[in-house]
């Protein structure tokens, strides 16, 4: 299983960069392709077209689920930025944060489009998934 971060699925919805709509489209093909309730309410709060959010909201919850926050995922999602912070990486959102550590405690793989990951993996173990 692959979790497909909402910067990958926003990428993947606009066409946009090449490599992330192809990882993307292979992880669906695949049946790889999994989502969390915070990348579920991120891209969803984002939709205006009730017809989009139809269409989307019935794509994700074909998906395999994943509850990601919980008071384990958000103690330790806490130490991973306190320990990010301390070794000069800041990452912008908390949400990326809890989704970063969400996967690397639990082994399982990101797509995304976001310069925060790529710096937050070394130091947390979290996995980029790079077919």
């Amino acid at each position: 299983m692959v979790i497909v971060d909402t910067s990958a699925w926003i990428e993947y919805f606009r066409d946009g960069e090449p490599r992330i709509v192809e990882n993307v489209d292979r992880c669906l093909d695949q049946d790889l392709a999994g989502i969390g309730d915070l990348v579920y309410c991120e891209v969803m709060q984002g939709i205006r077209s009730a017809r989009q959010r139809r269409e989307i909201s019935e794509l994700f919850l074909s998906l395999p689920l994943y509850e990601m926050v919980g008071f384990s995922i958000a103690e330790r999602a806490a130490n991973n930025y306190r320990l990010l912070r301390s070794r000069g990486v800041t990452v912008r959102k908390t949400i990326d944060v809890l989704i970063g550590t969400f996967c690397a405690t639990h082994s399982l793989p990101l797509i995304h489009h976001d310069r925060d990951f790529d710096l937050m993996a070394k130091h947390i173990g979290l996995t980029i998934w790079k077919p």
